[in-house]
């Protein structure tokens, strides 16, 4: 194992700068649903209103610099074409003859050719700029209100692409899809046929769709009854958009064919139709394909209208060796031996309309446990050897899949749910219609794993089966309202398993879950929940996927639910998904189906926390019976702040001393305005707002406001409930990092406090240590204090943790170690070389995935240098250490004090091979970003993180996730001026 260890790294050699190829993409006209969608042809106005600013974050150039740029590519752009078309067959590379005479031109000469250059410019520049002109392919100026033809750019083969929108076009709906694929496993490529059956919406010459690394060998149309005859197909790749376009309309009604064939080869990345493999019980490799759609990679397996609007109904068919299965998203139909010996495994049509990136199928060697719950056929598939890891999942979806089609009064509409545990896998899990994906840790479990592991398995399977009432059965229909799919899907996990597994403690995880969400949320750089523009690129629409859409859209619901009357609010859900099962929605089609069941309209309400940046701090102050509230946005910083001014609509709840734990004590107020007075009793000594946590703000109650509530909680702690104190713990920690308001916080602890919580501490390791038996809360509060105590180097820990793994070593691994205990044991032991190296053997030779995961962390959290660069390459070569876990190991290095130097260099080093198997702006590269840069607090830093990503250009510099870092890093600088003068006199 020492020969494997890499030596330290070298100094970042500074990337290479690259020039942004003109941007031509226009911000498309947003479809909406298909019984309203606009025809294609449109008035395009001036290139100047449609640029499209990549990512969604700020932009890192201010608003003079980016303008120019802007001006100056899109004058760039236009001379070249221009040129490009009156010259077609001029080039640079023809010889041209020897001019016969050859003179310097005058320095006069020279000012002047200067002069009129300039001159020419600026007059093009004025004239591109008049309101109400269009710059044309012929660079006239005319009036926006008169239809002109829009300039299109050139297909891979020269000719004109027809379309010139990142969005497809209305014109055409899909109806259905017949798709037959052939992979080989061997050559990791396939083939495919896929015949497109659709219909016209608008009368057009062209048929737009998407395409990402396929060759197209042979297409077809037909239309009706006519002939089918072969076409030609033009491809655009940078929008991975191909066409076919007609001399003569298609009519609005028609019906029609597309039929293309080609092939690919099987990704080698985590999206569209990839390979994988794994090492079974004998260490023989095995191979298999499986899918991950979404959000836009369907594409890259099938050519389709890879939008979640345009769905359809599949019918697929795969060719296989004997020594496999496969599985799609219906029951399999049939299967037909093929002369070559190979077998087709046909599929029945689907039967429902579904968008592409629920489309699933894999191909490998499984085995499957089942069970029928209400008709449904529920099978938990995994590698044969790990067929006893199963069960778990499969009792815990049985509970649920029964829950959702009781709670929500509408069955799941497909006959079978699988759920697949795939052994290398980059997502938590995948809610495919029928076929739900997962990595195996996120699914499999053995009988002795801790109630903790349980809970993981738990939280994911509730989520996805979730999905398929929220985002299956009803969709959203853009990028831009994912919530609509994740905050649903967030909050039911929570509410399902809360009243089905009540023992999982999932109501103290929710409230984490909400703190967390407000922590990204107080960031100027964050977005609204529903996002109405700049969501129409891949990487805007990965970054999409965060904990705002996810963790904020849940907390917003629960926060809507409180405040609703009894019943509305599964009502007004019940009604959602009668409503619009089988189509697609926006987000003002769920507060409408609230209403209809109810008193009041909850549209304006949420309106104020769906399109608004952040979440308010209410501040209290009190004379007498009078408490006047005062709403303002709560921000960490307040450079570059963009949403100053917003106002919410917040349901303010509330307690007092003389009714503050039960329900039944919760009292409620709007406050609608900046501020608004609430009249209590005289006798009140004391209010606490927000009751249990359930609302998206924080609260900030004055000195005199703090002092009585903390003089209650010392007479008696239980007079408010733990979310309440927790609520006041966690309002605390935000208030003192506000640049805003600096609370002190005097009275809860005295001097000696840390001196005594020290030697209660020790005291109580022992028996923390043997404490198995406990409600899953206690189990993570063991764990949480035992990894600070060894992290600390407290000698009774360390010891204790490290006499547990030489037992478990000792006795070759059957002498078990409690679930919520092995962290820290491994942890412990991981920083002494020669455990190190037997944990590195026990990672590659364990089989319990969640075992496996945290051996990997433990690795991951040495401190010997040598050691960090071999785990970080490793896990990028992704051998030993499969890559879907590189930023799991990348966060744990950040969080040493001997890695997050050599981390970020790493990452610096090797971004362009990290983008390679990550998406630009997915959620691994989020991660990777603010784990990286998430401990950086100096000048220094701050500049060198903004230079490299500013060097990136297309390739990151424009993701929300920089912007996010950025001003993280600027939090700390300020946090470490404010106090560590005063950290200095307390050391």
């Amino acid at each position: 194992m020492q020969t494997k260890r890499a030596s330290l790294p070298r100094n970042m050699i500074e990337n290479t700068m690259f020039e942004e190829e003109p941007d031509v993409v226009d911000l498309a006209k947003d479809s909406t649903a298909f019984p309203a969608l606009e025809p294609d042809e449109v008035v395009y106005e001036p290139r100047s209103s449609r640029l499209l600013v990549r990512g969604l974050g700020e932009n890192d150039l201010d608003d003079e610099e980016e303008d120019y740029e802007s001006s100056a590519r899109l004058l760039g752009m236009s001379f070249m074409n221009r040129s490009s078309t009156h010259n077609s067959s001029s080039s640079p590379y023809n010889r041209q003859a020897p001019p016969r005479l050859c003179s310097c031109p005058s320095a006069r000469m020279l000012v002047v050719g200067v002069f009129i250059l300039v001159l020419v410019a600026s007059m093009a520049m004025a004239l591109y700029f008049l309101p109400g002109c269009t710059f044309t392919k012929v660079g006239v100026c005319a009036n926006s209100s008169i239809p002109m033809e829009p300039s299109y750019p050139n297909s891979t083969n020269g000719e004109l692409f027809p379309w010139n929108e990142l969005r497809l076009p209305a014109s055409v709906r899909p109806v259905n899809y017949d798709l037959s694929l052939t992979p080989n496993l061997t050559s990791m490529t396939f083939t495919g046929r896929t015949v497109i059956n659709m219909t016209i919406l608008h009368d057009t010459k062209r048929i737009v769709l998407h395409s990402s690394e396929l060759i197209i060998t042979k297409a077809t149309f037909q239309v009706g009854e006519d002939k089918s005859v072969e076409v030609k197909v033009l491809e655009y790749k940078p929008w991975q958009q191909i066409a076919v376009s007609f001399l003569e309309d298609l009519k609005v009604g028609q019906v029609c064919v597309l039929t293309l064939d080609y092939a690919a080869n099987l990704s080698h990345t985590y999206d569209g139709f990839y390979n994988s493999s794994y090492n079974d019980k004998t260490g023989a490799k095995r191979v298999l394909a499986a899918t991950q759609f979404e959000p836009q990679a369907a594409r890259k397996a099938f050519p389709c209208f890879d939008e979640p609007a345009f769905k359809a109904t599949f019918l697929v068919r795969i060719t296989r060796e004997p020594g496999y299965i496969t599985l799609s998203n219906m029951p399999q139909a049939k299967t037909t031996t093929l002369p070559s010996g190979l077998l087709e495994d046909e599929f029945e049509q689907t039967a429902v309309n579904m968008s592409t990136y629920l489309v699933a199928f894999i191909v490998a060697n499984f085995t499957s446990i089942t069970r029928n719950v209400s008709n449904t056929l529920v099978s938990v598939y995994s590698v044969p050897e790990k067929k006893e890891h199963t069960h778990y999942a499969l009792d815990t979806a049985s509970t649920l899949l029964h829950f959702y089609n009781t709670f929500f009064h509408i069955d799941y509409p497909l006959r079978k749910l699988d759920l697949v545990a795939i052994p290398d896998f980059l997502a938590g899990a995948m809610e495919n219609w029928g076929l739900i994906t997962f990595r195996e840790t996120s699914l499999l479990v053995g009988n002795q794993s801790s109630p903790l592991d349980k809970q993981l398995i738990a939280n994911v399977v509730a989520h996805e089966l979730a999905h398929q009432w929220f985002g299956n059965l009803v969709t959203m229909r853009w990028w831009n309202d994912l919530w609509l799919n994740e905050g649903f899907a967030t909050y039911w996990q929570y509410t399902s398993l809360m009243t089905e597994f009540p023992q999982l403690d999932l109501d103290n995880v929710f409230l984490g879950v909400r703190f967390k969400a407000m922590a990204k949320d107080s960031l100027n750089s964050s977005h609204p929940v529903s996002v109405s523009s700049q969501v129409t690129t891949p990487e805007q629409v990965s970054e999409m996927f965060d904990s705002v859409t996810y963790e904020k859209g849940a907390s917003l619901l629960l926060m809507l639910k409180t405040t609703l009357p009894d019943g509305q609010f599964r009502k007004g859900i019940i009604k959602y998904l009668d409503n619009y099962r089988g189509s697609n929605t926006v987000t003002e089609d769920l507060w409408n189906s609230l209403t209809q069941v109810g008193q009041e309209s909850v549209s304006d309400m949420m309106r104020t926390w769906t399109l608004q940046n952040g979440f308010p701090l209410v501040t209290v102050s009190r004379k007498g019976g009078h408490v006047t509230l005062t709403q303002e946005p709560f921000l960490l910083s307040a450079d570059n702040a963009t949403h100053t001014s917003n106002l919410w609509h917040i349901p303010v709840t509330y307690v007092n001393d003389n009714c503050s734990s039960a329900p039944s004590c919760r009292q409620i107020f709007t406050l609608r305005n900046k501020t608004a007075t609430l009249n209590v009793s005289d006798s009140v000594k004391w209010l606490k707002l927000n009751y249990m946590n359930t609302g998206f703000y924080i609260v900030h109650y004055g000195d005199e406001g703090w002092a009585t509530l903390i003089d209650a909680l010392k007479t008696d702690i239980n007079t408010l409930t733990p979310h309440d104190r927790a609520s006041l713990i966690h309002n605390i920690f935000a208030l003192s990092r506000s640049v805003c308001v600096f609370v002190l916080w005097h009275g809860m602890l005295n001097d000696h406090s840390s001196w005594e919580m020290d030697v209660c501490l020790s005291e109580r390791l022992d028996s923390f240590f043997f404490m198995w038996s406990m409600l899953v809360s206690r189990q993570e509060l063991r764990s949480v204090l035992l990894e600070m105590a060894c992290s600390l180097g407290r000698q009774n820990c360390t010891d204790q943790a490290t006499a547990l793994y030489d037992q478990w070593t000792n006795s070759n691994q059957t002498k078990q170690i409690p679930g919520d205990l092995q962290q820290v044991v491994f942890s412990t032991a991981a920083q002494a070389d020669l455990r190190w190296l037997s944990l590195m053997e026990a990672y590659s030779s364990t089989t319990y995935d969640s075992e496996k995961r945290k051996i990997l962390q433990a690795l991951a959290s040495t401190q010997d240098p040598r050691s960090i660069v071999w785990i970080l390459s490793t896990g990028l070569e992704g051998g030993i250490i499969q890559t879907q876990e590189l930023p799991l190991v990348i966060s744990t290095v950040s969080d040493g004090f001997a890695g997050h130097l050599l981390v970020w260099d790493f990452v610096k080093e090797n971004w362009d091979r990290i983008i390679e198997k990550f998406p630009v702006g997915s959620y691994p590269i989020q991660s990777i970003i603010k784990s990286t840069t998430s401990q950086f607090s100096t000048q220094t830093h701050l500049e060198e993180v903004q230079g490299f990503f500013s060097s990136l250009k297309e390739r990151g510099s424009q993701m929300r996730s920089v912007q996010e870092s950025l001003e993280t890093i600027r939090l700390n600088q300020l946090w470490m001026d404010r106090n560590l003068p005063t950290l200095r006199i307390w050391l």
